[in-house]
């Protein structure tokens, strides 16, 4: 695994009543760093990324662009040997007419390439893994309790103060099953999409994605492509997140913070499990 984070000197200024004090001080910074994807033999993407996980972060970005759906489609994913930064993908038979089309260098922004409707009918003709009309039950107090249990598993984080992270939560164990980070959202997503790749559980019916920013459209689309039925964000969704939401029958929690949240779309899935005594549960 790559460096993840590195010292920098740096000077710190403290201001106070009519003056302006300096010290010099070490900090811890996140490392970015390139890497480029080859899907047999060329060249799919070149996405700006933390170093660690990167089969990971690959095999989550296939699944993303519909072409894997899952180990079977891979028949190798490793790192390259004569180039460093650079992850090297075969595909099985099955999988190569999906690739057709995709022998270009991507380029993995928060920008989906496509806009409208336009975008949320290519998720929907391409998802391999259409999620469940019911289930998973989510109680609110169990879902505001989850960007803080990622939080607490983020250890660079604690350090530099500067990625991103997304998590993958088993429902019913109630078991945090994978937290990545990144200096890019979509890369912390792929990451754990990876992972499940990797451990064989595709699709992911059972589970709720955790983001530690915004839930922007191309993320939906990463859980929706993923069978991912639940997905909590700290900050807001934006407009066409929303209704890939619920054009994909995915539960969208926002603003996850403290004693509140906002449910934008599934809301079926949201239940008060055990309400304490004297609790009123009153309809919206």
């Amino acid at each position: 695994m790559g460096q993840l984070s590195a010292r920098r000197r740096v000077t710190r200024y403290t201001l106070g009543p009519g003056v302006a004090r300096a010290s010099l001080r070490d900090d811890q910074l996140t490392v970015e760093e390139p890497l480029e994807v080859r899907v047999d033999g060329r060249v799919l993407t070149v996405t700006m990324r933390t170093p660690g996980h990167d089969l990971e972060l690959a095999l989550g970005l296939l699944v993303s662009e519909g072409i894997v759906h899952g180990p079977h489609d891979v028949r190798t994913a490793r790192l390259c040997a004569t180039a460093d930064n650079t992850v090297e993908v075969t595909l099985a038979d099955q999988a190569r007419p999906r690739a057709v089309g995709h022998g270009r260098v991507l380029p993995v922004t928060s920008a989906c390439g496509l806009c409208g409707a336009d975008s949320i009918d290519a998720v929907r003709t391409r998802s391999a893994h259409p999620l469940p009309d019911g289930g998973p039950d989510l109680d609110p107090a169990w879902l505001l309790a989850l960007p803080d249990r990622m939080r607490a598993a983020q250890i660079v984080f604690a350090r530099t103060g500067s990625l991103h992270a997304a998590a993958l939560v088993d429902v019913e164990r109630d078991e945090l099953l994978v937290v990545r980070e990144d200096v890019g959202r979509h890369n912390a997503v792929d990451k754990v999409v990876g992972w499940a790749v990797q451990h064989g559980r595709l699709p992911l019916p059972g589970t709720v994605l955790v983001v530690s920013g915004r839930a922007g459209f191309e993320l939906v689309q990463k859980a929706s492509m993923a069978g991912v039925p639940a997905m909590v964000a700290v900050s807001a969704p934006s407009s066409l997140a929303a209704d890939l939401a619920v054009e994909s029958g995915l539960t969208l929690v926002g603003f996850a913070r403290g004693e509140s949240m906002v449910v934008y779309a599934g809301d079926h899935r949201v239940r008060v499990a055990d309400p304490a005594p004297g609790t009123r549960v009153v309809p919206a």
